[in-house]
């Protein structure tokens, strides 16, 4: 037995079938779960990787999720009747499937250069792009569907030896810590005008010679040389200096210290114990001190932690203005990836939109000097885009 893909669609000789959702409630009490038994028959007949269905339900029931691909086993917590996933499955059906403009299942998930998803339809030709604002989307930017990398691969040979242009950073390969190969991948992209000024940022980027901070600064500056200069400092002073600075340096310099990235419960008590909790810098300190070249993934660890520190708007302007150090003095080569930290920033409610696109419209000097504000900031222009053109269509809908 098989129904229509599109079950809106009651043409019995509708030519897009798939299998209806089995499943199957396994265990009792707390430990209780719901086993699909045919998602990867499902997931064949939609052309999607079935993690992809699987998180999806998850997501929107609010329920966590074991994935076995080998063994072909997958569950969701609690339970739940097959027409509840069928009918969870029709939304995820919408979003991700069907093509945006003629509603046909024959769609394939690009990644844009910019980071954005699209479903490019094979029946009409068209590209419609898929709502970044789902939880979904953040997942399947940090797991592309295995033809896209086989097609990557494809280009990456066919061009190897041509002149390439574009300096962006694929997000797939940044999850699977190959940003550099991903950096020449990507150069052989179309020229639109993003790509062209993604291309242009990196260029500038690379050629960045070592800038000196301003003293006016130094009190968020978390790179090793800084901490070991500001010691020398503290000490020639006899502790002199304005306390909440040291407690900042010795904040950042524990978490740069440790093995290990310290867990959000001993990140959150170590501010506690230090009395910084209401110290605004503190999230300069934290986007300097916590991440490395992973910081597409990295940032969504610690969700929970950012949105019980970020308790007014000074924490948000701080982290990002830590980040714009971050990458514009200690990891130029992270700059083209802005736009992807930005989706990760808004899909998990740790920066505003306002703060976001307040970032993004004016350079400052307050973090970093002038001209590296403006290459950093500028690289922002893509997400922001897309923000700003995903609200006026909302404010359409509205009116």
């Amino acid at each position: 037995m098989s129904i229509n893909i599109c079950r809106d669609n009651n043409d019995p000789f509708y030519r897009y079938k798939m299998p209806p959702i089995q499943a199957k409630v396994e265990g009792r009490g707390n430990g209780i779960k719901t086993a699909v038994l045919n998602v990867s028959d499902v997931a064949h007949a939609l052309n999607r990787p079935t993690p992809y269905i699987i998180k999806y339900f998850g997501f929107e029931l609010g329920a966590q999720t074991s994935i076995s691909v080998d063994k072909d086993r997958y569950l969701v917590n609690g339970a739940h009747e097959p027409a509840k996933l069928q009918d969870v499955l029709d939304g995820f059906i919408n979003k991700f499937v069907l093509c945006g403009s003629c509603k046909n299942p024959e769609t394939e998930i690009v990644i844009t250069k910019n980071g954005f998803l699209v479903r490019d339809c094979k029946a009409c030709g068209k590209r419609t792009e898929m709502d970044l604002r789902h939880k979904l989307s953040s997942f399947i930017l940090k797991n592309p569907p295995e033809s896209m990398e086989d097609s990557k691969k494809k280009k990456k040979s066919a061009t190897a030896s041509a002149n390439v242009r574009g300096g962006g950073v694929s997000i797939s390969d940044i999850a699977q810590g190959k940003s550099q190969s991903s950096a020449a991948q990507s150069k052989a992209d179309v020229d639109s005008d993003d790509d062209e000024l993604a291309r242009q940022i990196a260029a500038a980027a690379s050629t960045l010679e070592s800038i000196e901070v301003n003293n006016d600064d130094w009190a968020v500056d978390m790179s090793e040389e800084a901490i070991r200069a500001r010691a020398k400092e503290l000490s020639a002073a006899n502790g002199d200096l304005d306390e909440g600075l040291s407690k900042l340096d010795e904040y950042g310099e524990w978490i740069l210290s440790s093995e290990e990235i310290p867990s959000d419960v001993e990140l959150y008590k170590n501010a506690a114990d230090m009395e910084l909790l209401q110290e605004p810098k503190l999230a300069a300190v934290l986007a300097q001190s916590l991440f490395d070249k992973d910081i597409v993934e990295e940032i969504a660890d610690h969700t929970a932690f950012f949105k019980k520190l970020f308790i007014d708007e000074e924490f948000e302007r701080n982290f990002l203005g830590g980040l714009e150090r971050f990458l514009g003095l200690q990891h130029k080569e992270l700059i083209p990836s802005l736009p992807k930290i930005l989706v990760q920033l808004y899909n998990n409610d740790i920066i505003s939109e306002e703060e976001i696109i307040r970032f993004s419209t004016k350079s400052s000097k307050k973090f970093v000097p002038k001209d590296v504000s403006k290459k950093v900031r500028r690289a922002a222009k893509p997400f922001v885009t897309w923000l700003q053109t995903a609200e006026s269509e909302d404010e359409d809908e509205t009116d």
